[in-house]
């Protein structure tokens, strides 16, 4: 790690601290600041931009349209501001977030290249304090985490994985400095929503590409595109509108990709109300559109396995359809899950890369890999008796994923009121009010947490509403003279009940997704994501603030 620009914070006092400079922790900070308020944000990158940041494999770009993914507070923000294409890549949203930074002078107050290591809640004080790697110590009575949901990469458990003696890289951390793959044997482990992006691109690159798949996932096209300025202008132009759609979810939160704004949500109630002949037209009709409002086909979608299935079908065929090679084509086509309820993936010619002669898919459900060697990889052979194949390789690209939503906040010594360890407190999985503060942890606040919509939402959407309310409730501590104020056990209770009643209602748990934990060996499986919408979400928290902030305990 590099020095800090800044020394070191020594027994600083804030009216809050932020931990994470991304999208969250930049908004969160303009508020703050806008309020008359003092604070001070933590982050351990070596500038701002959260997930946009780490994030550099060849091909990152946001599956939200750019339109949608990005801040509504300030119009003279949205007009200043011109997106150069239908999906952002990576440098065009960080460069966004750094012109955000700077634009509203927000970086004086972020100390940058710091961990924070424990956040203990001081009864006697009623403050936080703040420890960073760095030997920052601060304090203040409130305490904000905007860690993000995916920011804590996952590194899986493979035998001899520290004893291959090449280059080896991880999806999310990838060097600022890029890589070159030319002449390489490369090898990509994992087909998540970050291999599906990075594998077209790398196959460009590499002599040859091998692609290690556990488990398909199903992908859209993208169908990205420049941004013509006629149609952005005019987009812009309804800016309000569709900003309002966005945030009840009835204009697709991942953006609508049209000048004029209108309520639109599935495309039929029922799909199993329609000939296979209609069905199927509605499915084309939205895979032509690109993206993830493909969802959006039925109403049922992620309700009734049937409706379910009809449209995974749909996928299939398509899969069938562009990749050549029948044995191929099959391993490639999900049937452990039902689709949509892994975030399904947005891509650009994905499955096309796999007709290139330097392209090769290894199913690991077949053959398993036995030891990673200094060489390459060693398979398990598929039949018993038989030889198991080496593979070698020049460079390994780890798209493994990440512990979410609860990783960047467990890896936190956290301790509440009664030095209460978070850990602890969700040793059998998150508990939440809202997904917004916890029980037992006074004047903490969860932006974008679970319990709330987050990762199955536009995060700019969800981010900004969680912000807004953080800050309502900061006024209504001012208006009531409190000075704590925290989530009753009752409410929490009532809400993490809530959450699964809600799960339970869909097929999401039957997917052994992140959304449940399930590709972290040890965590309990819990869906996570509050699954009802963020119009739902919306509405259920207004109605608890139209209610006295029913849930929430003010005291002085």
């Amino acid at each position: 790690m590099s020095t800090p620009e800044h020394a070191p914070d020594q027994n600083a006092q804030f009216d809050a601290i932020v931990v994470g400079a991304g999208f969250a922790g930049l908004y969160m900070l303009h508020r703050l600041r806008r309020s008359g308020r003092t604070a001070r944000v933590y982050e351990a990158a070596s500038d701002v931009g959260g997930t946009w940041y780490w994030n550099r494999y060849p091909g990152a770009r946001c599956d939200a349209e750019s339109l949608a993914y990005s801040y509504s507070f300030s119009p003279e923000l949205e007009k200043e501001w011109s997106w150069s294409e239908r999906y952002a890549t990576q440098p065009e949203i960080l460069k966004y977030a750094q012109h955000v930074a700077d634009r509203f002078d927000l970086k004086r107050d972020i100390r940058f290249e710091r961990q924070v290591e424990a956040a203990h809640y001081d009864e006697a004080d009623r403050k936080w304090k703040v420890s960073t790697d760095e030997g920052d110590t601060a304090s203040a009575p409130i305490l904000i985490m905007a860690t993000g949901c995916l920011s804590v990469p996952l590194v899986p458990d493979i035998p001899g994985l520290d004893d291959f003696a090449g280059r080896r890289f991880q999806a999310s951390l990838w060097p600022h400095e890029g890589v070159d793959f030319s002449g390489e044997r490369v090898g990509v482990i994992g087909t998540g929503s970050s291999a599906i992006q990075a594998i077209p691109q790398l196959a460009e690159q590499a002599a040859h590409l091998t692609v290690f798949q556990r488990t398909p996932n199903f992908s859209v096209p993208a169908h990205n595109c420049p941004l013509d300025p006629e149609f952005q202008a005019g987009f812009k132009a309804n800016y309000p509108e569709h900003r309002r759609l966005h945030r009840l979810g009835l204009g697709s939160g991942f953006g609508d990709l049209q000048v004029e704004p209108r309520e639109f949500g599935p495309a039929v109630e029922s799909a199993l109300s329609l000939s296979d002949e209609e069905f199927d037209a509605v499915c084309e009709g939205l895979w032509q559109k690109g993206g993830a409002i493909f969802l959006t086909a039925s109403a049922d979608i992620v309700v009734d396995e049937r409706a379910n299935a009809r449209l995974a079908d749909f996928v299939h065929r398509k899969i069938r359809a562009t990749v050549r090679d029948p044995e191929t084509a099959d391993a490639l086509c999900p049937t452990s899950h039902p689709i949509g309820t892994k975030r399904i993936c947005v891509d650009t010619d994905y499955y096309a890369t796999f007709n290139r002669d330097n392209v090769r898919l290894v199913n690991l459900r077949r053959t398993p890999i036995e030891r990673i060697v200094a060489t390459g990889v060693d398979l398990s052979p598929e039949n018993p008796g038989d030889e198991g194949e080496h593979i070698g390789l020049d460079s390994l690209v780890l798209a493994t994923g990440f512990d979410a939503m609860t990783g960047a906040l467990n890896r936190i010594d956290i301790r509440g009121a009664g030095a209460a360890r978070l850990t602890d407190r969700w040793a059998e999985g998150p508990r939440t009010y809202l997904g917004l503060m916890i029980a037992g942890f006074p004047n903490l606040f969860t932006i974008t947490g679970p319990g709330s919509p987050s990762v199955l939402s536009n995060m700019l959407v969800s981010i900004e509403q969680h912000v807004d309310m953080i800050m309502d409730c900061l006024g209504e501590m001012e208006t009531r003279g409190a000075t704590i104020v925290e989530a009753t056990p009752d409410a929490q209770e009532g809400w993490v009940a809530h959450v699964n009643e809600v799960a339970n209602a869909t097929l999401m748990p039957k997917a052994g997704s992140w959304y449940m934990g399930a590709n972290v060996p040890g965590k309990p499986r819990v869906f996570m994501p509050y699954g009802a919408g963020v119009g739902v979400y919306r509405e259920v928290c207004e109605g608890v603030v139209e209610d006295g902030w029913r849930g929430f305990s003010f005291s002085s």
